[in-house]
């Protein structure tokens, strides 16, 4: 396990195979945590694969308080991308998400996401529903962070605001097609991203045989 710092946390990245080439970074979905082993449907992968646990995930710190947001979460992975260097991401529910946001935030390192189904892939919906107060349980066990699901599972989704991460990764990447979406499950964010140019809808093996 490397440790890594992003502001007051600290990252658990697990490299899962070692090997040459661009490494691929593994995105959890909501409330899971890093595989101890290459998955399957990544196996093809040719270089070195990675897993990230986001901030109150895994092996990752557990703030106290909450305050978690999907941007919180993209500062996890840039911290990953600054270790590891030029990327390819795949992400599952909330991590497609988070890989979908930092293709566009890191355009320049990132090379290709790949959008997955997982747990917290539809997150809050996209528009605000009736505010709540989070209450969490003194001694609620963790990891995951009790207040991780419940923000994160509210956290709310506009389309246009995915499309513009979209429009990120396809402007300042060099791959023609950077956001491959392998997800079955399409939230309104989800459907936007895959009806932008550059948007690719196709299965994870063509995906890893794109980026690769």
């Amino acid at each position: 396990m490397i440790k890594l710092t992003h502001g007051r946390i600290t990252l658990a990245l697990h490299e899962l195979r070692s090997g040459d080439g661009r490494p691929l970074l593994h995105l959890h979905g909501l409330a899971m945590r890093s595989p101890e082993a290459v998955p399957d449907d990544l196996t093809a992968w040719p270089g070195p694969v990675y897993a990230l646990d986001f901030t109150g995930h895994g092996d990752s710190t557990v703030p106290a308080g909450g305050g978690y947001s999907a941007e919180v979460l993209i500062g996890d992975a840039d911290a990953a991308i600054e270790h590891i260097g030029e990327v390819t991401l795949v992400g599952r529910g909330l991590g497609a998400y988070i890989a979908l946001m930092t293709a566009g935030a890191r355009a320049d390192a990132v090379r290709g996401a790949i959008l997955c189904d997982g747990p917290g892939i539809s997150g809050g919906g996209s528009t605000p529903g009736t505010p709540q107060v989070v209450h969490v349980a003194p001694g609620a066990p963790s990891p995951p962070d009790p207040y991780a699901v419940a923000e994160l599972s509210r956290d709310l989704r506009p389309p246009d605001y995915a499309q513009l991460f979209a429009r990120l990764a396809v402007d300042g990447s060099p791959v023609p097609t950077p956001i491959a979406v392998c997800a079955r499950s399409r939230p309104d964010w989800l459907r936007a991203v895959t009806e932008e140019p550059g948007v690719i809808v196709c299965s994870v093996d063509d995906a890893l045989r794109t980026y690769a």
